[in-house]
């Protein structure tokens, strides 16, 4: 029998079976882009791979980023002494992006991350008026060139206001009109909130697109959002279609307080997406000793009922000075931060870069399963919590089958 590609020896990340791996070692056989066999002693003839018993996953999914404002530390420098001010400092320096600049620096960011094992992401695109759709512009491009690593979808937003700003709205209709698949927003820097929240959905359910709303950050449970975007998902029947980032309040609640929220996210079906990175660097700067965290519990929240994701967010920019594309660094990060270390919480933070995310972008064919596309990932362990424990890192790769990159593994040489 002829494949494509058959990769020998692998522990599988099994579709629709958690995160947790087959103990036993299997064959992947690949043919026109897709898993034709999963078998132990596979006969056949093809290009061969021998993952030599390490972990094979799918590939991993970046729910949440803004490759449109990444690396721009050369001209937006972070706030020194824990200072507050990241979003006037973003703003001011938009107005100097063009659609080459914001390409080239988002592709940067777009290829560490595929070298760090992720195939499917979602980023936010910043339409405010001092940009206008130069960003939208680019990252229209990059999808097209990269359709052969990446499947990449577009969330149009305005980061800075968008109520009572006529040309904010005109250009969220824009991306819409040209095919973004979700619309976003930023309430906490509209100067009203609630009716930002209205319109984002009222223009979710004219255009058929799903939702992704940065939401609820701060040090404290108070003054929250979250309700009224239930009640609209409830409202419109966008179960399983909206997101929100951050949450960040949530890390504030009481358990019984927090258990209540989730039930209610669970029942509505609103994903939260942690964004640990950014969170650990913004929140809690009013304290000069024993800073909170701020890093909603996401595993807590799972526990409820409720779909979970981790993401970057920010790489190289004042709200995040630091990045390197990696989701599983995230992972490791987020784990730490949460006190999660037993092997069910470390598997569950791997289903919150893999299978969970796959839900939120209803990746209906995502997982290794026959019949599904041949995006598998051959990582540097044995096992999912190998791989958030240990930071381990993905060896090779492979988009629909065809090898998108290989990372050799370090050599120590001994005298």
């Amino acid at each position: 029998m002829a494949f494509d590609l058959i990769v020998r020896n692998a522990r599988v990340t099994v579709a629709g079976g958690g995160a947790k791996a087959d103990a036993s070692l299997n064959d992947i056989g690949v043919r026109d882009g897709r898993i034709a066999v999963i078998e132990a002693g596979l006969t056949g003839d093809g290009e061969e791979l021998d993952a030599g018993g390490s972990l094979v996953s799918p590939g991993l999914i970046e729910s949440h980023i803004h490759l449109d404002k990444s690396r721009i530390l050369d001209r937006s420098s972070p706030a020194p002494d824990r200072g507050i001010d990241h979003m006037k400092r973003v703003a001011a320096v938009k107005p100097g992006f063009t659609v080459e600049d914001v390409y080239e620096r988002a592709r940067a960011s777009l290829e560490t991350s595929l070298i760090n094992g992720v195939m499917h992401m979602r980023t936010h695109v910043e339409v405010d008026p001092n940009v206008g759709m130069k960003s939208f512009e680019a990252l229209e491009q990059l999808t097209r060139d990269y359709s052969w690593a990446i499947e990449l979808d577009l969330c149009v937003f305005v980061q800075e206001g968008l109520t009572g700003i006529a040309e904010a709205d005109v250009n969220l209709v824009a991306g819409l009109d040209r095919g973004a698949k979700v619309i976003g927003g930023a309430p906490s820097y509209d100067s009203d909130r609630a009716a930002q929240i209205s319109r984002i959905f009222e223009l979710a359910k004219a255009y058929d697109v799903d939702v992704d709303i940065h939401l609820d950050v701060g040090p404290n449970a108070e003054d929250l959002n979250i309700y009224q975007v239930c009640e609209l998902t409830d409202k419109i029947g966008w179960g399983g279609r909206v997101a929100i980032g951050h949450g960040s309040k949530y890390s504030a609640m009481a358990p019984a307080e927090l258990a209540e929220l989730g039930k209610l996210l669970a029942d509505t079906g609103v994903t939260v997406t942690v964004l640990p990175a950014t969170d650990l660097f913004t929140v809690g700067r009013h304290q000069d000793h024993s800073v909170m965290r701020g890093v909603a519990d996401a595993n807590a929240l799972i526990g409820h009922g409720v779909n979970c994701c981790l993401s970057t967010n920010n790489i190289l920019n004042p709200f995040t000075p630091f990045g390197d594309g990696s989701l599983v660094r995230i992972a490791n990060m987020y784990a730490n931060v949460a006190q999660r270390g037993t092997s069910d919480e470390l598997a569950e933070c791997f289903e919150m870069v893999t299978n969970r995310p796959g839900r939120l972008l209803r990746r209906d064919n995502y997982g290794i399963a026959v019949g599904n596309p041949a995006d598998l990932v051959v990582w540097d362990a044995t096992s999912p919590t190998d791989v958030v424990a240990t930071n381990a890192q993905p060896l090779f790769g492979f988009k629909a089958g065809r090898r998108t990159f290989t990372r050799a593994r370090a050599e120590l040489h001994r005298p």
